[in-house]
Parts: structure tokens; C-alpha cells; sequence
């Protein structure tokens, strides 16, 4: 629960928490699983929620709801400042009843509002976007949240900024508009970037080694004060939709100009050419070519959000569903299960490893007594390639990371471990197919989509080796400084030549 009020609150999204409390007379105390402090007697593990809330309240006597429960409507409709909401509730508080007034029971809408960003900031940022010779848009989540898509897309064919897409902001634009550069990368050459509903985490700044180019300028169209700040940058506060509507009217006839443009449409069409080389390696199975256009993929953990970031071929707004807010380890097979009972209609493929299958693959229990169909493709590399493969870039060995038996020697080096995934999810309850090799696996799609009540799971061996290339983005990890590993001098001498790359923006 604390990992997924994390979730809600950094990624903005309303969710509220009645965990249940302790005795607030404190009669009964120590009571069962109570944690106990020598400090104080005012605290129980629900205090573990308030740095991962928006809103945290224990509920001491029931009166207190009266006041408790409008601050956390306030902060659930909140754009800019919403996330988890916990209310901690005593056993015995519970229990209790109280004389309410009726205005507490009375039917309330919330009106969410499309704050404006100043006049005068959209007027500045017109003017910079007319001096800049390479501007970029950044597509962050905000742009699903405030239902941008169309002014987005009507924003950046007039103008012929290109779009890069963060992974919340993925499917903001079809992988095909001329104008979508898809995941943000490496875009140096950029002399002002624009970010939209972004946080700027260091996947989409390739830690501070994207937009190096000198003077390089950010504006921020954020709807959280404290992102639209962030790089220096000329703030537009306000709702992301709104923004754009009138940053567009405020920018006129504006264009890129036209070599931009042709080098834009260039590296569109390069990139999918990228994409098609890869997909058409023996290796991959074709989930995103052999799944409907309105069908909806998700994933959450390991490297495998990486790949699909760059190449999932996005075809509408709601098929590309990824936790990567603190990479939920688990978080796909339930998460596929909500967004399956949010539309019922839409076909959904929950792409997940080995590893975080491990980590939690009991809601396929729920899924089969419920009835709901999610698809779900478990990847066996046997183990956690992942942190292997992060493992070994940092000079290591990828200990621990294979599935493998304990040999003689004391090393995790032995046989595979027989682990059979197909045998699990079947005990559970669900439809399994084994697919061995990429005309199989085509063969079970065909089967899945097919099929109907209760999940499907198929279950297939990936190359472990495999991977997809960084394309000469960069994510800071640490090296130790000082090791008798020659693989790690070396990884060291390789990080700190990127290290001098990174740099604060003006």
C-alpha cells in the first residue's frame, strides 16, 4: 500500500486510503501487529504514509470527519496538487456512532477547473518560440490528464515543432505523425524545449545530458506550479490544454522553418525504419503488429518499459499504459485487471518478466473468479536480466540476477532452476498456452484474442542477451571510484567521461 500511494502521488492521480488504526484510547494497547515506540505513544506504521500523501489525518473521534473529509475531496480534484490521501482510522473510532449533519450526506460536484496560465507569460513564450531556430516539445502525462491530445496535435502541425514523448506521455500523438519523434532522446541540437505536463525525471533528461546545446531555453507548460519552474524556465501555469489553445492564437501564423521541418519528417521516418529492423529480428515476437489498433499494452518493471518506450508503435491515446513512477515491481498483472474493468471492451496485453511475475501474480485468481479477460504474455529469461544487464554495464557480474542452483564451488552458478511458469498460472486457474518459438507465439495470440472469460496467459523463453541499444542516451548510475576489478576501473573511466556531460541548465 505504501508503494502504491507513492505511485499515485508522484504520478498525480487521486486515490484515497482508510487504513485501519490502532486503539485511540490506548487501553488495549499493545494490540496485535502494533509497532511501538519508546518515543511516543502517538504512532502506529500508518505514520509511514505521510511522506508518500498529499493529505495525511488521523481520525481521533468521529466528529472529526466533519472537517476531515472536505480537505480530502479538496486535494482528490485537485490538477495540480492531488495524489494519495490517507485517513487513518482507529479500531475502536470505527466503531463509534454520531449524529452527522445532514449538509455532510448532501449531493456535492466538484467542478475541476482549467487554470490559465499569465497573459503575459504566453505572450513572452510566444516570443521566444519566434526567436528559437530548433525548438522541441516535450509530451509529458500532463497531456492525458488535461485531455490535450487534440490541441497538442493541432499545436504542433501548425507550428512544425516536433513532439517527444516521455513514458507518461506516450501515445500523446500516433507513432506515425510526421512531427512525433516518439521517445525522448538524445536532442542536443534543440535551442529551446517545451516542456508540457512533464516533471523532468532523468530518463527524459538522459540525466542532464540531453539538450546540451549552448543557451539552450526551457518554457514549462505545467499545471503544479513546482514542475513549471524547474530548468530556469519561463513558467505557463495552467491547465495544458487551455495553455496550448491560447499559446497557438497568441503565436498566429507561426512556422518552423522548412529545412527543420524536412529534417524532422527525416528522422521520423528513419526511426521507423529503426523500429521495423528490430521488430523483424528472430528474437522479437510481434505483440504490437499482431494486437488491434484499440487494444491497450502495460507494463511496469525492468528493462522491458525501456524498449517498449522506443518502440511500441502507439495507434490511439489509451494504448500505452506504463508504471514507471517508481518501476512497481508487480504492478502489471493487477494493473491490467483495472484497466480492463475501466473498459471492458478494450483488448489488453500485459507484457511482464519472470521477476515481477514472482513478485505478485495472485490477481489472476480474482481475474478468473470475476470473469475478466486480460491477456498476459509472461517473459522467462530465468531471472532478472534487467539488474543483470544494469549489473554488468557498472563493471559487476550481475550477481544473483539467473535463476540458478547454489554449485560446490558456493557460487550461484549451477543448473537453471525448473521453474515452470506455465504450470503456475495454470494452477491458478487460468488459460495457458506455451509458446516455444515466434510461429507458436503467433499461434497463441490468435488463440488469446480469441478467446473469452477469464485471463490468458502466455507463456514464452526470451534471449536474455538481446537488448535494445540506448541509441547514446545516458542514465547516471555510479561506478565506485576505486576497486581491484578491471571491469570496474574501466566502467568507471566510462562514467565519468559522462559525467562531464552533465550539466545544470541556466
Amino acid at each position: 500500500m505504501i508503494t502504491g500511494a507513492a505511485v499515485a502521488t508522484v504520478n498525480r492521480i487521486p486515490v484515497l486510503l482508510l487504513a485501519g488504526d490502532i486503539f485511540a484510547e490506548r487501553i488495549q494497547a499493545p494490540v496485535l501487529q502494533q509497532l511501538e515506540s519508546e518515543h511516543s505513544q502517538d504512532i502506529s506504521v500508518n505514520d509511514c504514509f505521510k511522506p508518500v500523501s498529499r493529505y495525511w489525518d488521523r481520525i481521533y473521534r468521529p466528529e472529526q470527519l466533519i472537517t476531515a473529509l472536505p480537505e480530502a475531496m479538496r486535494v482528490l480534484t485537485s490538477p495540480a496538487d492531488t495524489g494519495a490521501v490517507t485517513l487513518a482510522l482507529p479500531q475502536d473510532v470505527q466503531a463509534e456512532a454520531y449524529d452527522y449533519p445532514d449538509f455532510l450526506f448532501q449531493k456535492r460536484v466538484w467542478e475541476i477547473p482549467r487554470n490559465r496560465a499569465d497573459v503575459a507569460a504566453i505572450k513572452r513564450a510566444a516570443d521566444w518560440i519566434r526567436a528559437s531556430q530548433q525548438p522541441l516539445i516535450i509530451a509529458g502525462g500532463g497531456v492525458h490528464y488535461s485531455e490535450a491530445h487534440d490541441a497538442l496535435e493541432s499545436f504542433a502541425e501548425r507550428t512544425g515543432i516536433p513532439v517527444c514523448e516521455t513514458q507518461a506521455g506516450k501515445g500523446a500523438l500516433a507513432y506515425d505523425n510526421p512531427v512525433n519523434l516518439g521517445a525522448i532522446g538524445v536532442t542536443g541540437e534543440t535551442d529551446l524545449v517545451i516542456g508540457i505536463g512533464t516533471r523532468y525525471s532523468d530518463f527524459t533528461s538522459a540525466s542532464k545530458t540531453a539538450f546540451t546545446r549552448e543557451g539552450v531555453r526551457f518554457i514549462n507548460i505545467n499545471v503544479a506550479e513546482f514542475d513549471a519552474y524547474k530548468h530556469s524556465a519561463l513558467p505557463l501555469v495552467g491547465d495544458a490544454r487551455v495553455t496550448l489553445e491560447e499559446l497557438a492564437q497568441e503565436l498566429g501564423g507561426y512556422m518552423v522553418a522548412d529545412d527543420y521541418r524536412a529534417r524532422v519528417a527525416a528522422y521520423n521516418q528513419a526511426w521507423d525504419a529503426e523500429v521495423h529492423r528490430i521488430y523483424n529480428l528472430e528474437h522479437e515476437p510481434m505483440v504490437n503488429s499482431m494486437s488491434a489498433p484499440g487494444d491497450t499494452v502495460l507494463c511496469a518493471a525492468g528493462s522491458l518499459p525501456g524498449d517498449l518506450h522506443k518502440l511500441w508503435r502507439t495507434r490511439n491515446r489509451k494504448g500505452y499504459h506504463l508504471e514507471y513512477g517508481y518501476s512497481t515491481l508487480g504492478y502489471e498483472i493487477a494493473g491490467g485487471m483495472g484497466v480492463k474493468m475501466a473498459d471492458p471492451e478494450r483488448e489488453v496485453w500485459v507484457m511482464v518478466g519472470d521477476g515481477s511475475f514472482l513478485m505478485m501474480h495472485t490477481e489472476i485468481v480474482t481475474m478468473v473468479q470475476e470473469g475478466i479477460k486480460v491477456n498476459i504474455i509472461v517473459l522467462d529469461n530465468h531471472g532478472h536480466a534487467s539488474i543483470g544487464g544494469l549489473s554488468k554495464s557498472v563493471g559487476a557480474d550481475g550477481f544473483g540476477t539467473k535463476y540458478r542452483y547454489r554449485s560446490d564451488s558456493g557460487h550461484l552458478d549451477g543448473d537453471t532452476l525448473p521453474i515452470d511458469f506455465a504450470q503456475n498460472c495454470e494452477s491458478l486457474g487460468a488459460r495457458v498456452i506455451r509458446a516455444a518459438d515466434r510461429e507458436a507465439f503467433s499461434r497463441a495470440m490468435e488463440a488469446a484474442k480469441a478467446h473469452r472469460g477469464g485471463p490468458v496467459c502466455i507463456v514464452t523463453e526470451v534471449d536474455r542477451r538481446q537488448r535494445v541499444p540506448g541509441y547514446e542516451s545516458w542514465w547516471d548510475v555510479p561506478v565506485a571510484e576505486v576497486s581491484e576489478s578491471e571491469s570496474v576501473r574501466q566502467a568507471r573511466e566510462a562514467y565519468e567521461a559522462y559525467k562531464k556531460r552533465e550539466s545544470y541548465y541556466p
